[in-house]
């Protein structure tokens, strides 16, 4: 039995990077970034835990930032694109991602976690990540990858007590 690969997912940090992400990504073999990541310096430090695939946000003005990412880890295809309406099936961005056949897309910008299925492709939102607000929980996931099968994120919250794992999984009533 291999041993478990897990990947860290992050969005939002909009140029700040929460210290308990260095803890709760400790045992990544990988991170995704789905936009609005601030200055490079943000990729810096998530490279210094693990590998990062990234895309730039709406807030990002680093032309080195690409628009969306398709990365494959363990054989599991991960299409990245920061903005994404699930279930909105006029949006540009379907046609990426009908061509790539992800396993799993990921994506940020609404700053609120999601997890759910349109057209029998599973979409992730972490939730926003960045400095605290009043009115905004903030969350990063991860997902791990065991005996070849892609199991249901993992929710944790950067505002509860140390890393707390969310249960719930948010649904989306787009969503088809």
């Amino acid at each position: 039995m291999a041993a478990p690969i897990r990947i860290g997912i992050i969005s939002d940090t909009h140029g700040y990077l929460d210290p308990t992400i260095q803890d709760i990504f400790a045992n990544t073999t990988h991170i995704i970034h789905a936009g609005d990541i601030g200055p490079s310096t943000i990729l810096s430090q998530l490279e210094a835990i693990a590998p990062v695939t990234a895309v730039g946000g709406n807030t990002d003005s680093d032309p080195s930032y690409r628009e969306t990412a398709v990365v494959v880890i363990a054989e599991y295809k991960f299409l990245v694109h920061h903005i994404i309406s699930v279930g909105d099936r006029s949006q540009p961005i379907n046609r990426t991602i009908r061509a790539n056949h992800p396993n799993l897309v990921v994506f940020g910008h609404t700053h609120r976690r999601f997890y759910g299925m349109s057209e029998a492709i599973p979409y992730l939102n972490p939730g926003y990540s960045g400095h605290k607000r009043r009115d905004t929980e903030r969350s990063v996931a991860t997902i791990t990858i065991q005996d070849k099968a892609l199991l249901e994120p993992q929710f944790i919250s950067l505002d509860q007590k140390r890393g707390a794992r969310i249960n719930n999984l948010d649904s989306n009533s787009n969503a088809t």
